[in-house]
């Protein structure tokens, strides 16, 4: 069953932050993490960023995305007015590292981070949401302001008993390497953003 882990305490640089393991069994290799900044306001709404994982991005400072600067600026934010980070193990949009890297293979041809995907066999975006669902609750978080561009994590609240107070766009600028990909999140995926 899923199920709370695991959980401690880090001293990060964006303040202390109880961290939480969430999976199936102890042995897990790739639980959940979720982050969270006491404290949890009980009489308002939870700020909460929903983050799947990205190692290129988020670890190795991967400029082909905009994950690792949204992960940052979340937990800034999350870190100065408390709040929770969801960290969800779906790497490469739910498609898995190796493939994502497939994928960055077929981008470097020219085909568009959409396209890649569909041409591996897969949907566009292969993630779900129902877990994050299952965390915000067990945690007794009912009401959220959600960190995010992606208007599929926004679709995951209705009808789930949460309320979504307000979206909070995450929106990082552009840099060369990334810009083709986030033309493709707007015009393709339908992300809210302005890329200006």
């Amino acid at each position: 069953m899923f199920r709370r882990l695991a959980e401690s305490s880090i001293p990060t640089r964006w303040g202390e932050f109880k961290v939480i393991a969430y999976g199936i069994k102890d042995s897990d290799p790739t639980p959940h993490i979720v982050l969270v900044k006491e404290p949890i306001p009980e009489d308002k709404p939870v700020l909460t960023r929903i983050h799947s994982e990205c190692v290129t991005g988020d670890i190795f400072g991967s400029q082909r995305c905009d994950c690792g600067p949204q992960l940052d600026k979340s937990l800034e934010m999350i870190g100065k007015s408390g709040g929770v980070l969801l960290y969800l193990r779906q790497e490469g949009r739910g498609i898995g590292l190796i493939n994502k890297l497939k994928a960055y293979q077929l981008q470097d041809q020219g085909i568009d981070t959409a396209a890649a995907n569909i041409h591996l066999g897969f949907k566009v975006d292969e993630r779900t949401y129902e877990d994050a669902l299952l965390i915000l609750r067990d945690l007794g978080i009912h009401e959220i302001d959600l960190l995010t561009n992606n208007p599929d994590k926004i679709k995951a609240f209705e009808q789930s008993g949460i309320i979504l107070h307000q979206r909070i766009g995450l929106e990082i600028e552009p840099v060369r390497s990334n810009r083709y990909y986030l033309e493709t999140k707007k015009n393709i995926m339908g992300h809210l953003l302005d890329l200006k």
